[in-house]
């Protein structure tokens, strides 16, 4: 069964798409990488839902982390970036 739907969606797939497909398997890994976040966004302005990457999870982890420890930047590092900003 598995078989049969991975070659439904290939046979879907925009021929274009599915001949750069074994030319994308040898790009170099940031290539990759490139790759799967511009199709990380279009499928959020598909769906309307936005998957976070590894790497965002765990900043947002660490955002949250230093909050819980009340770890925020100080008033003058704050009014430095705005300052930086020209605001």
């Amino acid at each position: 069964m598995a078989g049969d739907a991975l070659e439904w969606y290939v046979a879907e797939m925009n021929s274009t798409l599915h001949k750069l497909l074994p030319a994308i398997e040898e790009w170099p890994e940031e290539d990759q990488e490139a790759l799967v976040e511009a199709a990380r966004e279009i499928e959020a302005l598909r769906t309307g839902v936005y998957t976070m990457s590894p790497a965002e999870e765990a900043a947002v982890a660490e955002g949250l982390a230093q909050a819980e420890r009340g770890d925020f930047a100080s008033d003058a590092r704050i009014a430095e970036l705005w300052k930086r900003a020209g605001l």
